[in-house]
């Protein structure tokens, strides 16, 4: 099958990085191009997908929410077991925090994949970044290259993975939102940890969020409309 190269699909987590890349995806290859998609994958917070649909409608885009239900299963994370609480240290063994979900990217950017392959999608975009991150190894640069070149193979595609914020700081995303017009869309994305609405402001993606909006000199849409 082949792919057209005009057409893109963004995994669209329903928080701040992937909302950025869904306009940063609608800048490149036009709006009428760009396709959402999302994993129900366990996640002890469903407001993400409840705020997925909502940033796909604001940016006018169509979106899909693919059921994936065995990361629960697994559990052992702060982010689908609901015995784990969010801790702000990390594993002495492992050196990761316990809201890693291992596999969890790997996992979302192959079916993803399929997702497109079935529709000559010729694009993915996806926002991980390995700057400002909590330690994640599936969100460096090597393993995004390394994945792609294996969903190349094993599908015989040509498939493109787009990480625009791979390489730059919380600082610089919030500039980008705002240069790509995202900012109004921010009020609707969702990005605690703990799943509280207004976020609680304490766990590591809070602080985050809040460190690169300090940052930037802007005001987050999403604090200011809670």
């Amino acid at each position: 099958m082949t792919a057209n190269h005009d057409k893109a699909l963004v995994l669209l987590s329903g928080g701040q990085d992937s909302t950025t890349c869904l306009y940063w995806a609608i800048d490149r290859f036009g709006r009428d191009c760009v396709a959402a998609i999302s994993f129900d994958y366990g996640q002890r917070h469903r407001i993400e997908l409840e705020c997925a649909a909502a940033i796909a409608a604001h940016a006018g885009v169509t979106h899909v929410c693919l059921p994936i239900d065995t990361f629960a299963s697994l559990g052992g994370d702060a982010l689908t077991d609901r015995d784990v609480d969010v801790c702000c240290d990390v594993d002495e063994q492992t050196g990761l925090p316990n809201t890693f979900v291992p596999g969890r990217n790997l996992i979302f950017l192959t079916f993803a994949a399929a997702y497109a392959y079935q529709r000559e999608i010729g694009h993915l975009v996806v926002g991980v970044s390995q700057t400002d991150y909590s330690g994640y190894p599936d969100c460096r640069s090597q393993t995004i290259e390394s994945l792609q070149e294996t969903i190349r193979l094993g599908m015989e595609s040509r498939v493109q993975i787009h990480a625009p914020l791979i390489h730059i700081s919380k600082k610089e995303t919030v500039e980008l939102a705002r240069d790509l017009g995202a900012l109004d869309t921010m009020a609707v994305t969702h990005t605690c940890y703990n799943g509280t609405r207004p976020p609680c402001g304490e766990c590591p993606a809070c602080l985050l969020r809040a460190k690169g909006f300090a940052e930037a000199g802007i005001e987050d849409p999403l604090i200011t409309t809670s």
